[in-house]
Formats: structure tokens, sequence, C-alpha cells
């Protein structure tokens, strides 16, 4: 009898990891959307570029509006999900996404699309606050890490179907983004098909259930029993008594609190350059630009396309393998290892680059350095992807002391947000000067990272939350 109860209950307690799994899988769809709709806009950028016939420097601003209405939508998804429930919140973001997708594929000028964008980076901004906030917040304590792990990887299989959906697109309307499909251009469908996934995101946000620990702070504690049993089981009074203390207790920390000798304290200085690293070393151009990187050496634009969607299907790969490595042997191993990898690969590609032949007017790679220059650029996105693209957020998440983790965190996202704006904004035009010198730029900052690590980062693996100091 005793052997039946205990198959029972292990078979109950895996029944409800799967779905918890799945509530959690349905949050992250927010993180599908961001690693989508920042990513989408690669496939678009030749064709925007000569459709409305603009420069450089207003290409690079459109690409990169969304990075800037992603700092303000991160600024205002915390007190929005206080006030307003982390449910509500998904939804808001998932309205945002769609009209954004809508009107991006219907501009009528250049400025227009950029303000489209600006808005579904707002939405992108939300969506990488509320997701893992809920996750974190509906996962068991034993499976929290698991679980808030498929956010990054949502993430990436986001950019991953944004690469797929530009190439078949622009395959069937005959090759080019600029070519028509039906009533519009290739690029404007690339940019509408957003669309779907934010409606499916919507309508996740209807199935699944509100947050126990807003439901508390709502004074609705029926319905934060009724999921805290759902979701974890076990003793939910005991469970809705510690939250009332937690409640109780928060404590809402202000910039002001990270003040210190150096204007700021140490750690959120580390936390900072951590930051400001993970996007300095020009991970972004690969998602955001490399289609017309690979056309500015002479690779046609249907075989471009196809090159970014391989890099993609790397970064999955990549985001697997930190995923299995980050708590066997630490944060500061993998980063050093990444930060060394991506180094070489970048001074790698830069002389890759550096042996395209100009004929006429037009930039044209020999086939042996295109090879190179194609496995070097693959091998960035794959060492970034194994340390600096998961550890980073793990470190974010454990690294700052309780008291001044919030606006320590807040300040840490908006350095991220910033230096993804430079260099998205600043590559059309570097590339333009000399793209083999824009690589040797990011190169420089591969090896800073790995010095900045070496110095600065301490190992959090293995040690409680509570331990962090200052």
């Amino acid at each position: 009898m005793s052997d039946r109860s205990t198959s029972a209950s292990r078979g109950g307690e895996d029944l409800n990891i799967v779905h918890v799994a799945l509530i959690a899988g349905a949050a992250a769809m927010g993180g599908f959307l961001f690693g989508y709709d920042t990513a989408v806009i690669n496939g678009a950028v030749r064709a925007i570029q000569e459709n409305f016939q603009v420069g450089a420097a207003e290409t690079g601003f459109t690409v990169a509006g969304a990075l800037l209405g992603s700092a303000l939508g991160a600024a205002i998804a915390g007190s929005l999900a206080d006030r307003l429930g982390r449910i509500r919140v998904m939804q808001i973001a998932a309205v945002l996404f769609a009209a954004s997708a809508v009107g991006s594929a219907l501009p009528f000028a250049i400025w227009d699309l950029a303000a489209w964008r600006i808005l579904g980076g707002i939405a992108i901004g939300i969506a990488s606050v509320i997701a893992p906030t809920y996750i974190a917040e509906i996962s068991p304590p034993a499976w929290r890490g698991r679980l808030a792990s498929l956010q990054q990887l949502a993430i990436v299989l986001g950019i991953t179907v944004s690469q797929l959906v530009n190439y078949a697109l622009a395959a069937s309307a005959g090759g080019s983004a600029l070519d028509d499909l039906g009533p519009l251009m290739a690029w404007q469908w690339m940019l509408g098909v957003g669309l779907v996934p934010a409606v499916v995101y919507f309508l996740l946000t209807l199935m699944i259930p509100e947050s126990p620990r807003f439901l508390v702070r709502a004074g609705r504690l029926d319905k934060a029993r009724r999921v805290l049993a759902e979701v974890e089981g076990g003793d939910v009074d005991q469970r809705v008594s510690e939250i009332r203390a937690a409640l109780g207790s928060e404590y809402k920390p202000k910039l002001s609190d990270l003040r210190g000798r150096y204007g700021l304290l140490p750690i959120v200085w580390v936390g900072m350059a951590l930051s400001a690293f993970q996007q300095l070393v020009g991970i972004n151009v690969i998602f955001y630009y490399s289609a017309s990187l690979w056309q500015s050496v002479g690779i046609n634009e249907s075989d471009s396309l196809l090159l970014s969607l391989f890099t993609s299907i790397v970064n999955i790969v990549g985001t697997f393998i930190a995923i299995g490595l980050v708590d066997r042997i630490g944060r500061k191993p993998l980063l050093l290892v990444g930060s060394a990898g991506m180094a070489v690969a970048l001074a790698v590609t830069a002389f890759a680059f550096s042996n395209a032949e100009v004929v006429g007017e037009q930039a044209q790679l020999p086939y042996a350095w295109g090879v190179v220059a194609l496995i070097s650029a693959s091998s960035f996105v794959l060492f970034f992807a194994l340390s600096w693209g998961v550890v980073t957020w793990v470190l974010l998440g454990e690294m700052f002391p309780l008291r001044i983790r919030a606006a320590a965190m807040a300040v840490a996202t908006a350095t991220q947000w910033i230096a993804n704006w430079l260099v998205t904004v600043t590559f059309p035009a570097l590339r333009d000067w000399n793209l083999s010198s824009t690589y040797l730029i990011y190169t420089g900052f591969a090896v800073l990272s790995f010095i900045f690590v070496w110095r600065f980062i301490s190992e959090t693996r293995g040690r409680t939350l509570e331990s962090m100091g200052t």
C-alpha cells in the first residue's frame, strides 16, 4: 500500500512539474517575441535602406529604435506589474507587439517605421522584465533555475524563427526582400508576421494563473491559495503567510542607495561593466545586420539570409551548452572561456574581411576567405552563447546584495540597453568606413572583457543569495 502511495505521489509531482513548466513556457512567449522582434529587422535592413533611399545613419537609428523603447519599457514594467498584475502587463505587452508589427509592415516614411520600432521596443522592455519575474514567482524553489532558463531559450528561439521567416519570405518573393509578395513587399511581410506570435502570446495569457505573490499583495488570498496548490502543493496556508511576511518587510530601494565612494558602490560598477561588455563585443551586429553584412562582401541576398539562419541555430546550440554547464563548472570559468574564444574568432573574422576585393563599386570576398569568415563568425556566436549570453543574466540575478538588488538590476539593465543601442546605431557607418577595422574594435572589447572578468568577477556558484556582499 505504501509503495503504491509513494508511486502515486511521485507521479503527481511529475505531473505538477509538467503543468508548471507549461505555465512558465507560456510566460516565456514574451521572450520569444523579444528575440523575434529585435532580430527580424535583420532581413529587411538593406531593403528598407533602398526603399526609403536613406543613408547609414538613418538606417542605424531605425534598426536601433526598438532599443530606445526597450529602456523605457523595462523602466515602467515593474511598477505596472505591481499595480495591475503580472498577467495584465503581459497582455499590454502583447497588444504593443501586435500594433508594432502591423505599423512596421505599413510605414509611409522612414521616421514612421522608426516610431513603430520604438513602440515595439517598449513591448520588448516590458517582456524582458515581466517574464522572468512571473516565472520566478510561480516556480517551485527546486525547479526555479531550470524554469527561469526557458526565458533565454525562448529569446534565442525567437531569433532563429525570425531568420527562418526572413529566408522563406525572401525566397517566396523571388530571392529579394524588395520583391513583391502579393500586395506588399517581402520585407513588409517580414515585419508584419510578428502579429502572429503576438496574438498567440495574448491568448496564452488568458490561460495561465496570476502570480500568487501579486494575489497576496492585492488581498485575494483565496485565489492565491488555489494558485499555490496548483503550482507548488504542500502547506499553502504557510506559503501565504511567508509571502505576506516578505511583503510586510519588503524594502523598495532607491537609486540613492547605490551611492558609494566612487559615485556608485563597487559592485554596481561591476554589474554595469558586465552588462556593457556583453553588448560591446558586437554580438547584436550578427543578429540585426548579418544579412546586410554578408551582402556587403559579395554574398547574394538569398544566401546571406540562409547564413543568418545558420548562425541563429548555432546560438541555440550554445545556449543549451551554457544551461548544462553553468551550475557544473561555474560562472567565471564560462565567461573566461567565452571571452578568449570570442577574441580569437573576432580577430580571424576581421582578417578574413580585410581580404575582400573591390570590383567596381562592389566588394567580393574570395571563396576561401568567405569560408573562413563563416566559420569564425559562427564560432564567435557559439562562444558568446555558451558564456556571456546566459551567464550575464545569471550573475546579475545573483551578485547584488538583497537590499539594493532591484535598484542595481535596474541600473545594470539600463546600461545593457544603452550599450546595445550604441553598437547597433553605429554599425552601419562603421561598416561603410571599414568593415575589418570595425571587427577589430569588437575584438578589443572581447580582450578587455577577459581582463575584466579575471580581475573583478567573483564566483557565485553554490553561494546563497543572502551571502552576497558589497
